[in-house]
């Protein structure tokens, strides 16, 4: 799209034009590394061995075997891996189920037509 041989238009204006930011005309994507590649293999093979282990017990796991990552860094390749996007296996909060012991309270302020400052503050009182 951006002809860099062009002397006719510079190629601050064919970035305008574009509107595309001069920046990442002159970036070049840095590929990945045989290390973090390596690293990548090791978190999914403990993960598919341990699928409740989250970035934390993998990072603390991968020591054992001769990796020593952190676990932010852990918990970064494990949304990159393949798109994949490795998430832990575990039982969370049951947040949206009612107790049945639980009283719900009518909503009392429904039909109150509210008309000035604090009516309802001065109303529930």
């Amino acid at each position: 799209m951006i002809n860099r041989d062009r002397t006719d238009l510079s190629l601050t204006k064919q970035c305008k034009l574009l509107k595309v930011s001069r920046s990442s005309l002159y970036y070049a994507p840095v590929g990945v590394n045989a290390a973090t590649l390596e690293l990548m293999n090791k978190i999914d093979r403990v993960f598919t061995k341990y699928p409740f282990f989250g970035s934390r017990q993998i990072a603390a796991y991968l020591p054992r075997n001769g990796f020593h990552s952190g676990r932010h860094r852990v918990r970064r390749l494990m949304g990159l891996m393949g798109l994949m996007g490795l998430q832990a296996i575990y039982k969370g909060p049951i947040t949206s189920k009612k107790h049945p012991q639980h009283r719900i309270y009518p909503f009392q302020l429904r039909k109150l037509e509210i008309t000035r400052p604090n009516h309802v503050l001065l109303s529930s009182m």
